[in-house]
């Protein structure tokens, strides 16, 4: 891996403590833009947070003839799609090369173009994301799609018609492509075995505001009726589950305590009861939730990630960071992404005790226990951590790092801090509202 110029020098052993605000969820926000381009008429989207993907979104959007303004309100963005044209295949490529959102655009555009060109894409590297599923799925619907030496080109020649579709996995990316494509199908669309987090819940009422029949039953069934023509929308972003539960592992793992405003109970259950579970603590009232280490030792815990309504793969890696300073032995089965416990390595350089396992522990089986995937954590402790050169490997396996840093004895310098605006708004300013003790060689930061 190349080690980015972006450097962070973190001066650990400062417990965080203060407020921060978490704005639109990141696995919603750059979603609900795409959906804009189904629109006939303007969509307005508010609590939208200022990070990398909807940077990327937005100018993909532009790209393709859609005019994006700035709102009334702070983080309110105004999308207008009544003049969708196609857009220069290198300019697509120069936008697109550092996030897998744009897959999303093809059921759209095939609906307001006819066609569709997909680049090669990025993301972050925690385990496979086959983008062949979302081609098998367009397919589907009708589309045909050529390989070609830039990416894939893809038309619907007799438009889009309504399918049954069975996931062989819950996938998230794969139920936004159905809903996304599926709204403006001919006849109707039946997807099994989708996924229902609260993101694909709240694209879903983005959708049904413009116009979309979708029904959710409770056997993870969704339906949806085409319609000849959807409008544009309003609505508010939910708040970032994610990013709020990072803040507070970082506040146990720094005995801090940190306000989070804009986090969420409902969305947060699991985590919440996990945290609980602990050793942490955390008060809620109506505009957030306050996490903070009471004290005396945090307890090691069983913990296996799932799709929704289990524990979140995206909340396993902070959380891990806390656990090297929980009393005995935490068991980590991760069944969402295979590689997703290699950034445990560089906690063990900094002090940490943690073994990886390819058999399935402490749950039940998952698909990965018969494909020698390293899927399972023992994580022992409590441990001293110690400051470290440190590599950020993913978003939230970088902002992992940073919680260690934060909780280590000593000086880490971590590189490669811009992939965490990916998913993280303004971060480090967050941090020094906290009082992290943290620089940019040759700028200051506060």
């Amino acid at each position: 891996m190349t080690v980015n110029d972006d450097v962070l020098l973190v001066h650990g052993g400062t417990p965080l403590e203060g407020e921060i605000r978490v704005r639109g969820a990141k696995n919603l926000v750059p979603k609900a833009m795409v959906a804009a381009l189904l629109g006939s008429e303007p969509s307005r989207l508010r609590n939208v947070p200022d990070i990398r993907d909807v940077r990327v979104v937005r100018g993909l959007l532009q790209l393709h003839g859609v005019t994006v303004r700035p709102g009334d309100e702070p983080g309110e963005l105004v999308m207008d799609p009544t003049r969708v044209e196609s857009a220069n295949v290198a300019d697509i490529d120069a936008h697109a090369g550092s996030s897998r959102i744009p897959i999303l655009f093809c059921g759209p555009l095939l609906h307001r173009l006819g066609h569709a060109f997909i680049p090669g894409l990025g993301g972050c590297d925690i385990g496979g994301r086959p983008i062949d599923f979302h081609f098998d799925v367009l397919r589907q619907f009708g589309a045909t799609i050529e390989k070609r030496a830039d990416g894939q080109y893809l038309e619907a020649p007799k438009g889009l018609r309504g399918t049954k579709i069975r996931l062989p996995y819950p996938s998230v990316g794969a139920t936004e492509q159905v809903l996304l494509t599926a709204v403006l199908a001919e006849g109707v669309t039946e997807l099994s075995n989708a996924a229902v987090e609260p993101e694909i819940e709240d694209l879903i009422c983005v959708l049904q505001k413009m116009g979309a029949i979708i029904a959710m039953d409770t056997d993870r069934t969704i339906r949806i009726t085409g319609v000849e023509k959807l409008g544009g929308y309003t609505h508010r972003a939910l708040s970032d589950r994610l990013e709020a539960a990072s803040w507070a592992s970082a506040a146990l793992a720094t005995n801090g305590n940190i306000y989070v405003r804009g986090a969420q109970q409902r969305s947060m259950m699991t985590f919440l009861n996990t945290y609980r579970k602990v050793g942490g603590a955390f008060e809620i009232d109506d505009e957030g939730i306050r996490f903070w280490h009471p004290g005396g030792q945090l307890k090691s815990i069983a913990l296996e990630t799932d799709v929704h309504p289990g524990f979140q793969t995206d909340w396993q890696q902070p959380l891990v960071v806390a656990l090297t300073q929980a009393t005995g032995l935490s068991i980590i089965h991760e069944t969402v992404y295979e590689s997703r416990l290699g950034f445990t390595s560089a906690l063990n350089q900094m002090g940490a005790h943690i073994q990886l396992y390819r058999e399935c522990l402490g749950g039940s089986d998952c698909r990965f226990g018969q494909r020698n995937f390293l899927h399972s954590a023992v994580v022992s402790g409590p441990t001293k951590l110690q400051g470290a050169d440190l590599v950020i490997p993913d978003l939230r396996g970088g902002f992992s790092y940073l919680i260690a840093a934060l909780a280590a004895e000593g000086t880490s310098r971590v590189h490669g801090i811009d992939l965490i605006n990916r998913g993280y708004e303004n971060f480090m300013e967050k941090l020094v509202e906290l009082g992290a003790k943290v620089e940019l060689p040759g700028k200051a930061l506060g």
